[in-house]
């Protein structure tokens, strides 16, 4: 019988490896060891900032939101509390976003909160 090489998976999961790392530095691009924990670590670290975006995402909202409301004479807190007695459903991305790019929008729902207290 013929002899059978099996090399070609070996082969096939390092030159797959080594195309993920493309861009890295050093040894962390050419060698397997140091590829493969790059590549763990990256994949750790895209798995934890996927969540701190959403956390920073509303980090930020809740600081236009703030400055928007103090431009117009409330606060953040007085803000929120009013559209919720209001029952006005409106999430905070949506709001920051009235605050920051419509302003006259804005200036009217606070003119609406402070009519009803």
């Amino acid at each position: 019988m013929s002899r059978v090489k099996r090399g070609t998976m070996h082969a096939k999961r390092r030159k797959n490896i080594l195309k993920d790392v493309k861009g890295y530095t050093y040894g962390r691009k050419k060698l397997i060891k140091f590829a493969k924990q790059s590549l763990l670590k990256a994949g750790a670290h895209a798995f934890r900032d996927r969540r701190k975006k959403k956390r920073t995402a509303r980090q930020t909202w809740n600081i236009k939101i703030n400055a928007a409301a103090r431009l117009c004479g409330l606060t953040y807190g007085a803000l929120i509390d009013g559209l919720k007695k209001q029952k006005i459903i409106l999430n905070r991305k949506m709001l920051a976003n009235l605050g920051e790019h419509h302003k006259e929008a804005f200036a009217h729902l606070t003119t609406l909160l402070k009519k009803s207290t």
